[in-house]
C-alpha cells in the first residue's frame, strides 16, 4: 500500500510529541507499505510554495515551503499558491491513502483535492489546529486564557498576536525577495544563518503591518473546518477529552474512533533510589501553554537542599519566554538542560525521579507521559485535557489543578517527605500500546477505508 502522512512541520528542526509520533509510525508502517511524510516549513531564505525532497531516518519527506506570503487571512487555512504544489506532490506519490496528522500551514483544500482523486482521507487528531487559528492550544496568550469555547471575537484579537500574524508580516514588508536578483540571495542567506534576526524583525513589523482579522474572518475559517469534518472519512482521537472537545465543535461522532498512540519501547531507567535531592524533570517545549513557569514558581515552595529542576526544552522555539523562565530560575536549583535528539529520551529519563507535566491548554495525550511511564518515572500532571485519562490520582502518579503553583507545590512535597511513593507510582504505570499494534490497527483502517473507496469510484482531475 502506497500512504501519505501529512504534518504541519517535522524532524529534524522541529522534535514535539507529534513529530515524533508521525515519524515512529512512518518507519513501522514502511516494514510493509511504501511511505512518504509531506510537511511545511518556514524559511525565508528558500522561495514560498517551492518543494525540497529529502528524507529523515529513512522516511522520504516532501518539504513544502510556507513562508506566508498571504494577501488575506483566508489565505493562512486555503491558498491557490500552496494548493498547486499541493497537487503535484499527490500525482507524484500517488498514495492509496492519505493519512492527515496537522493541516496547519498546508491547505484545508488538500483533503478535497485528495478525495477528487479517490483517495481515502483519515487523521489523527492532535490538537486543535482546525478549529483554533492561532496553534491549535485554544490559548489567548496575552490575556493568559485558555478557550473553552471557540469564540470568534477572541480569536480575532489572539490571532494577531501570533507568531503566524508575525511571519505574514514580515512576508509583506520583505515582498518576493526573488524579484530582487543577486541581492536577495545575499539576504535569503544571512537570514539562514542569523534565524534570531529574523525572530526580531517579524516581532517589530507584526505590531503594524499585518492584515486585520475580524470575527467574520474567524467565522469562515471555522466554516471551512466543518466542510473537513465531512471531507475526511475518518478521525481517530488519542484521548476521550479530545474526542468530547471535537464533539462539541461539530464532528460527528459516527466519525470518530478513540484509540491511544502506539510508541517504541524505551529502556526501561536503571533502579533507582531517591537521594537526598528529588530530582524533578520537565521535557517538552518550552512554551506558555506547556506550563514551565507554574513549575518554577512551585519550586519556590519547596524546602530548600531538597530539590532540583532539570528543564529539557529548546530555548530558540520560544525565546522570549525562555528569557522569563531564566527570570524566575534565579536563586533556584533549575538547570537548563536544552534540546536533546529524541534518540536520548531513556538517557533523559535516567537523569529525573519524577516527570512534571504542568500543561495550562487542554493537551491531548502528551508522548512525554507514556516515555515516563516505559521508563520508569513517576508522573506528576496537571488535571487539564487528557492527562488525567492517563495519570490516576494516587495510583499510577499524582495529578494538581493547572493553574495553581500552590497545589503542584504541595504534590511535589508529598513526595520529598516520602521517597518510596515516587518508587511504588512508577511501578503501577500502565502497560504502553507498541508502535507496532499500533502500525498494525492503523493498516485494518487503511484497507477498510480502501475497500469502501472501491465501492465508489471517484473521477480523476
Amino acid at each position: 500500500m502506497r500512504l501519505l502522512h501529512v504534518i504541519h512541520d517535522f524532524l529534524p528542526r522541529h522534535r514535539a510529541g507529534s513529530e515524533i509520533y508521525a515519524l515512529r509510525l512512518c518507519e513501522a508502517l514502511a516494514v510493509q507499505h511504501t511511505v512518504a511524510v509531506l510537511c511545511a516549513e518556514y524559511d525565508p531564505a528558500r522561495r514560498h510554495g517551492s518543494l525540497t525532497w529529502r528524507s529523515v531516518e529513512g522516511v522520504p519527506v516532501v518539504e513544502l515551503v510556507n513562508n506566508w506570503m498571504f494577501a488575506s487571512f483566508e489565505e493562512t487555512y486555503r491558498s491557490a499558491a500552496l494548493s498547486t504544489p499541493l497537487e503535484h506532490v499527490l500525482r507524484a506519490v500517488q498514495p492509496e491513502v492519505l493519512h492527515v496528522h496537522n493541516l496547519l500551514n498546508l491547505s484545508f483544500e488538500l483533503p478535497e483535492v485528495a478525495r477528487r482523486r479517490g483517495i481515502p482521507v483519515v487523521a489523527t487528531l492532535h490538537d486543535f489546529t482546525l478549529v483554533c487559528p492561532s496553534g491549535g492550544q485554544r490559548v489567548h496568550l496575552s490575556e493568559r486564557h485558555v478557550c473553552a469555547q471557540i469564540d470568534a471575537a477572541r480569536c480575532a484579537r489572539c490571532f494577531p498576536e501570533s507568531p503566524f500574524y508575525r511571519q505574514m508580516a514580515f512576508a509583506r514588508v520583505a515582498g518576493h525577495s526573488a524579484a530582487f536578483g543577486p541581492a536577495a540571495a545575499v539576504g535569503r542567506a544571512l537570514l539562514r544563518r542569523l534565524p534570531a534576526l529574523t525572530r526580531r524583525v517579524e516581532r517589530a513589523v507584526g505590531q503594524t503591518a499585518g492584515p486585520e482579522v475580524s470575527a467574520t474572518q474567524i467565522e469562515a475559517r471555522l466554516t471551512a473546518a466543518r466542510r473537513l469534518f465531512d471531507q475526511i472519512d475518518l478521525f481517530v482521537a488519542p484521548s476521550a477529552a479530545l474526542a468530547e472537545d471535537f464533539v462539541r465543535f461539530g464532528m460527528p461522532r459516527d466519525k470518530l474512533e478513540i484509540s491511544d498512540l502506539g510508541f517504541p519501547r524505551l529502556r526501561r531507567a536503571k533502579p533507582r533510589q531517591v537521594g537526598d535531592r528529588l530530582r524533578i524533570g520537565f521535557v517538552g517545549t518550552l512554551a506558555w501553554h506547556k506550563g514551565v513557569h507554574v513549575l518554577l514558581e512551585a519550586s519556590r515552595q519547596l524546602p530548600e537542599g531538597r530539590y532540583e529542576v532539570k528543564l529539557f526544552g529548546d530555548f530558540d522555539t520560544f525565546p522570549d519566554y525562555a528569557a522569563t523562565l531564566r527570570d524566575l530560575a534565579r536563586g533556584l536549583p533549575v538547570r537548563f538542560a536544552g534540546a536533546f535528539d529524541h534518540t536520548r529520551a531513556a538517557e533523559v529519563y535516567d537523569e529525573i525521579d519524577v516527570l512534571v507535566v504542568p500543561s495550562l491548554w487542554p493537551e491531548n495525550s502528551p508522548l512525554v507521559i507514556r516515555e515516563a511511564f516505559m521508563a520508569g518515572v513517576a508522573v506528576v500532571g496537571a488535571r487539564q485535557g487528557g492527562i488525567p485519562g492517563l495519570v490516576t490520582h494516587g495510583v499510577n502518579g499524582l495529578l494538581y489543578d493547572a493553574f495553581s503553583a500552590a497545589d503542584l507545590a504541595a504534590a511535589l512535597r508529598v513526595l520529598i517527605g516520602d521517597p518510596g511513593l515516587v518508587a511504588r507510582l512508577a511501578a503501577r504505570a500502565p502497560a504502553v500500546k507498541s508502535v507496532a499494534d499500533d502500525a498494525g490497527e492503523w493498516v485494518r483502517r487503511y484497507e477498510r477505508l480502501c475497500s469502501a473507496a472501491r465501492g465508489a469510484p471517484a473521477a480523476i482531475e
